[in-house]
């Protein structure tokens, strides 16, 4: 398997540590089938969630989950690229058998009218808010309509950057720090418990008519599940714009509510995300655990 795992400050853990980091390593790469929770990985090697959690992310420089999703991603290319398999048995074939989707959030969506997206929103008010999720600092933007935005960054001093990214996006819309406003939609996508299908998550998708039938297409994409751009295209009766297709989802506004990062190129690579590829494994990572 061509994986690479980096030790932090180039060094080798010792004793316990060294034990922890290498039963895990190989427990995940025999077991990546079975998909294992955090806890039950713990459980096996008869260590605190907790601790393991920390001590592995210290040495390996990624979570076991990261990991685990790393494994998973190098047998997801050899099955595609090596023995052909059709995407869906591959699927099955990886332990990511969930018929579940990200519909499963119950999200509901509308798009702005073209003339909306010209004017660079015009008229728009969008209320802005970072908040903690599971891949770092989240900025979360809305209208009065619903979630229009969602970005990453990885600490407070790269909030700025995020922010100048999403607003660059709509120049003509005016924008309002309101971290009230924004707190609840925090809670509702990264907190599982909260996906009710009585209270749907209404998301604005602001683009190109063609940036929209791509982003639509994001969200078929069922959770714990994988899709390539040329696999998209075809679905938007496009089949030979594949490079547009890996435009548009590079373009989505919407981070991980439209799974811009469950798509991945015809070899089978993950290739870029625009939030970072660690973050794109720590998202698959984290959805794999909850089929």
């Amino acid at each position: 398997m061509n994986m690479e795992i980096r030790l932090t400050n180039d060094i080798t853990p010792v004793g316990n540590d060294y034990r922890t980091v290498s039963d895990v390593i190989a427990l995940l790469t025999r077991d990546y089938q079975a998909q294992p929770s955090l806890d039950a990985i713990a459980r096996k090697i008869g260590q605190d969630a907790t601790e393991l959690q920390k001590t592995f992310t210290r040495w390996a420089g990624l979570s076991p989950k990261a990991f685990l999703q790393a494994v998973t991603i190098d047998h997801a290319k050899r099955l595609l690229k090596d023995e052909k398999l059709p995407l869906l048995e591959a699927s099955y074939e990886l332990g990511l058998s969930s018929p579940g989707r990200l519909h499963d959030l119950f999200v509901t969506h509308e798009a702005m009218s073209p003339g909306e997206w010209k004017t660079g929103g015009v008229g728009l008010e969008i209320r802005h808010g970072f908040h903690d999720s599971p891949f770092g600092r989240a900025l979360l933007m809305i209208t009065d309509r619903g979630l229009c935005g969602l970005a990453f960054a990885d600490d407070e001093a790269a909030e700025p950057e995020a922010l100048r990214d999403m607003t660059g996006r709509w120049p003509g819309a005016r924008f309002v720090e309101d971290r009230e406003a924004t707190r609840p939609y925090a809670v509702r996508i990264f907190d599982p418990a909260c996906w009710k299908p009585g209270e749907p998550l209404r998301v604005v998708l602001i683009g190109t008519d063609f940036q929209i039938r791509v982003w639509e297409q994001l969200l078929e994409i069922p959770l714990g599940r994988l899709c390539t751009y040329s696999h998209l295209a075809g679905r938007i009766g496009a089949p030979k714009a594949s490079r547009a297709v890996g435009a548009a989802v590079g373009r989505n506004p919407v981070s991980f509510v439209v799974p811009c990062h469950r798509a991945i190129g015809k070899s089978g690579a993950l290739t870029g995300y625009h939030w970072g590829l660690t973050r794109k494994r720590a998202m698959l990572g984290w959805e794999a655990a909850k089929v």
